[in-house]
């Protein structure tokens, strides 16, 4: 249910910060559903969808194509796959300011972070991630 390099980065790592800004939790084996179904993160999802201003209406998963979120920021930012591709290795990564922004990025989520900490990633007003991470 999970893109592949994903699960790997959480087979590699318990949980991870990159600088400061960006934290990424992992589900438990076998705990994948509940893990996507978090509801504390997708009612707060619902409420960003809902007023979003963009041409295409968004919806929080498990709706068809919903977005699923993979990480968060200590600045209340989400980053969420948009699950609407043909399965999960195809899910393109969304990140949904608390400001009200929305930026979509053609990769998955690890191709995501590590052009993130690289600098090859246009940051659309999120602040530059220190080039270091920590895992606990």
């Amino acid at each position: 249910m999970l893109p592949s390099d994903y699960k790997l980065l959480a087979d590699s790592y318990p949980s991870l910060a990159f600088g400061d800004f960006l934290c990424v939790g992992f589900p438990n084996p076998g705990q994948e559903r509940a893990w996507a179904e978090d509801s504390e993160d997708l009612e707060v999802l619902a409420e960003w969808c809902a007023d979003a201003e963009t041409s295409t209406p968004l919806y929080p998963f498990p709706a068809p194509g919903g977005l699923l979120p993979w990480a968060t920021s200590n600045e209340g930012d989400y980053f969420l796959w948009n699950t609407t591709a043909s399965g999960p290795d195809e899910w393109t990564v969304t990140v949904a300011s608390r400001s009200g922004g929305w930026w979509h990025y053609t990769g998955g989520a690890v191709q995501f972070l590590a052009d993130l900490v690289s600098g090859a990633l246009d940051l659309w007003g999120l602040p530059p991630v220190r080039p270091w991470v920590e895992a606990f």
